[in-house]
């Protein structure tokens, strides 16, 4: 894999290890929903995945595309929507990291993600857990809901997914990220006056890293919780859940 790689959020490096344990071998091709700035996407396209990512947030895209670039990867960023990208379909992976919750249509728009997949195509996505540990940084992003394990379960088998399977991640450092996130969302956040969609628009936004060295600092900070958390895999505050279209 390239060394190039954009940083990861300490969130998102404990999600990291528990996704790239699910996606089949390299060479298929994989769509990412919602790519946020790349971060996930260049990470697939130097393993070599056929990649494709959509991102509504502009600024973000074209954060995402110049990173590719940077890096001499292939692949592709399209900056709007599923249904405005004009994409062909037939792909071997759907990904949707951090996505389902800022929808207010969740199961809608999965169905309508589901004919871009390949009959036995994988889809995996990632959420917050528990509807009870709802907070202040979950409404400053524009989520509309967290998942307890069952909903979510319900939720891909509701959408015609086989195979069916889901775990928790980040436990115990993703407590303490939550807790700060949420002292700093109720301090600064939560009354700044936008609507859900421009909170969702930003979310991708907050609280990433730029700079190689802090990226380097992160992956070691986080290398204990990372193996921590692969012995818990029914607990934690947040979710990877995956199935299979038929």
């Amino acid at each position: 894999m390239s060394t190039n790689l954009p940083p990861l959020t300490l969130f998102g490096a404990l999600r990291w290890d528990v996704v790239r344990r699910r996606l089949p071998a390299s060479g298929v091709r994989v769509l990412e929903v919602g790519c946020g700035q790349g971060a996930v996407g260049v990470r697939l396209a130097a393993a070599g995945y056929d990649y494709t990512g959509v991102e509504i947030d502009r600024a973000s895209a074209e954060v995402a595309d110049a990173r590719l670039a940077g890096a001499g990867l292939p692949g592709r960023v399209v900056h709007g929507s599923v249904e405005s990208a004009g994409l062909a379909g037939g792909f071997d992976v759907l990904c949707a990291f951090e996505v389902l919750e800022h929808l207010e249509d969740d199961a809608g728009a999965l169905a309508s993600w589901l004919p871009l997949l390949r009959p036995g195509g994988l889809v995996l996505v990632s959420t917050p857990a528990w509807q009870d540990r709802f907070g202040p940084m979950d409404t400053a992003v524009g989520h509309h809901r967290r998942y307890d394990p069952p909903q979510m379960r319900e939720l891909l088998r509701g959408s015609g997914l086989t195979d069916v399977g889901g775990r928790l991640y980040g436990m115990p450092l993703g407590y303490a990220l939550e807790a700060v996130r949420n002292r700093v969302a109720r301090r600064r956040l939560t009354a700044d006056g936008t609507t859900t969609a421009e909170r969702t628009a930003r979310s991708g936004r907050l609280f990433q890293p730029s700079t190689a060295a802090t990226g380097a600092a992160i992956t070691a900070a986080t290398w204990p919780f990372r193996l921590a958390q692969r012995a818990f895999p029914r607990t934690g505050p947040a979710l990877v859940a995956w199935g299979r279209r038929p």
